[in-house]
Parts: C-alpha cells; structure tokens; sequence
C-alpha cells in the first residue's frame, strides 16, 4: 500500500487542538505524517496486522489509540497529530477482519468475528510486545468497539496501563427492541443461518433514517476525511456488521454488565459519553463507569454524535481539553 507523505505543520497548537487554517488542517487529517511508519505486526497465529507509529523526539510517554467497528486509523489523524504535540509517542493498529488487516469473511465488505476472542488475544499479544520496547509510561485509548476491546482486557488484567480512556465505548449496543431480544435475534441468525452474512445492508444501523453523517459526526469536513481515504484506497472499505459479529457484541456488553472483576481494577480511566449516541447505550456505559474505583466521566449532549473526537470544534476541543487534564494527573510530564 503506498501513502502520501507530508510534514505536519509547525503551527499546530498542541493545547488547542488547531492548526492556523483550514488547509493545514485538511493536510494533516489526509496524509500520513513524514516522520511517522505504517506497517506491520505479526499475531502468534501469523495473521499481519496493519499498524501506524509515530515516535515523539522526547516522549513523555506512549499512547496506544483503538478505533472501532470498521475504522481505519486514518480517520483519527488530526487527534493522533493532537498527541504527538503534546509530546506522546502514538501507536494504533488495525482490527483483524478490518481496515488493512485483512477479513474474516470471504465478503471484504462484511465485518465478521465469530468470536471477539480473537480480538482479545490481539490486543493482549500487541500490548506485550509494545510495552516491551522500552519503559515509558502507557496509555491505552478506545473508541467505541475498541473501547469495548480495551475495558475487556483491563478486566482481564491483559494489559496494564498507567491510565486508560474509553470514548463513547461500546459498553452496549443502542437496540430499538431491546438489548436481549435483539441478541436472542443475532444469536439465532448466526446459527441457524449464515453467520458471515451482513445484518443489514447498509449504514450503521439497520432501519435507520439519520443519514451516516449525522449518526458519526456533525462536522461535514472531518465526516469527508473517511470517504477520501476510502477512493484513495479502495480496499480498506468495510460495510455493516455480521450476524455473528453483532451476536458477539451483544454477548460481551452482556458479559461486561455483570464482570465483578470491574469493582477491582485500579486502572484510571476517563469515559467520555455521548448521551445522544444512536450507535452506542450511553446509560450502559455510565452505569459501567459507577463500578469503576477510579474513574472520571464526561457526558456530552445533543452537540455529539458518536465519533466525539472527529465532532465539531467545540466537542472536539472540550474532550481534548478532559483527556489533558486527566493525563496531566495520572501521567504528569518528567
């Protein structure tokens, strides 16, 4: 896969999350940065997964950023650029099935898991290699199934970090009929039926009237970024979820909301919450969070959609501003 590579500019504002103007915004959100290497890590099982490093000149420490459900790291550019600045080494991979991580079914446009176990073992097996690489202090971010992905393997005591923050994470699925009729429905479709067939045809969510655009972010310009990248590189594109796929993550939320190994974690975590969120259940995660011993959350209303860190400025900029200070005190600068 070849990528355009250009230098961020030096005008970015790492406290304010803005660059001086438009274009140098668009620059960053649509090429991969000069000094930054996208490549390659291989799973114990031989499966590539395609990652993005982005080593800082005097890191304060490292940042491990997840994306969700059929996500591609590119989308994310302008936060990881965010980070950087403020002095975090970033690191992000691809989710096997998604991205340029190959799939899981033999539609390319279908996001398959038969079991998030192997999401698991993914992060898990990553996160030990990567922390191996030195003695910094680690940070771990997910959005939304990767904040799913992230709180399972803070349970797990899979990965340690110094501080964890979860954006509108996948804690629930939103379900028009109900969380456990709906996945009574999934689970029955994955076995009796094609496990590996979409579950609907098209946009986030089945039935939906919202535009994708409105039920991802109010910002048309950071909406367009995803599909840029997309006609530059056709094979990342990824449609709706499988049966199997939402079996799963009906299962795990399930699972989550009644794990007692979440009142025992010592793990710092910030939650950011879109109360209005039509992807994800904002009251599932916020009751997560009450579980928690150490955790701060910051809820957001009708201003949010899902994507809170590709949302308009000032969304963007209040989550950026939460995430600061909640790192300032779990990880202070040396």
């Amino acid at each position: 896969m070849a990528f355009e590579k250009v230098t961020v500019p030096g005008n970015f504002l790492p406290n304010s999350g803005t660059f001086a103007g438009p274009d140098a915004l668009q620059a960053v959100r649509r090429a991969i940065p000069a000094d930054a290497r996208v490549g390659w890590w291989t799973a114990p099982d031989g499966w590539k997964l395609r990652r993005f490093d982005w080593l800082a000149a005097s890191p304060r420490g490292r940042l491990l950023f997840q994306t969700g459900r059929g996500d591609i790291f590119e989308k994310y550019l302008e936060t990881l650029a965010y980070f950087h600045a403020g002095g975090w080494s970033v690191t992000a991979f691809d989710w096997r099935g998604q991205g340029g991580s190959g799939r899981l079914s033999a539609d390319p446009h279908v996001g398959h898991a038969s079991d998030y176990g192997v999401f698991d073992s993914d992060l898990a097996a990553f996160w030990a290699d990567w922390i191996a690489d030195g003695d910094l202090p680690s940070v771990v971010l997910g959005h939304s199934m990767g904040g799913m992905m992230v709180m399972r393997a803070l349970a797990n005591r899979a990965i340690r970090p110094d501080a964890a923050i979860l954006v509108a994470p996948m804690i629930g699925l939103k379900a028009p009929l109900g969380a456990a009729f709906s996945g009574t429905v999934a689970r029955w479709m994955a076995k009796y039926g094609d496990p590996a067939r979409a579950a609907w045809r098209n946009n986030e969510r089945p039935g939906s009237v919202a535009s994708r655009q409105t039920l991802l972010t109010h910002d048309i310009d950071r909406y367009a970024d995803e599909g840029w990248w997309q006609r530059q590189h056709p094979e990342l594109v990824l449609g709706p979820p499988s049966w199997a796929w939402l079996a799963q993550g009906f299962a795990g939320a399930a699972a989550l909301a009644v794990d007692p190994r979440i009142e025992s974690m010592d793990t710092p975590v910030l939650m950011l919450v879109a109360e209005a969120d039509k992807l994800v259940d904002p009251p599932a995660a916020l009751r997560l969070a009450a579980r928690l011993p150490d955790a701060q959350v910051v809820r957001f209303g009708p201003e949010s959609a899902h994507e809170i860190l590709r949302e308009a400025d000032p969304v963007r900029n209040r989550a950026l501003s939460a995430i600061d200070a909640f790192l300032a005190a779990c990880v202070p600068s040396q």
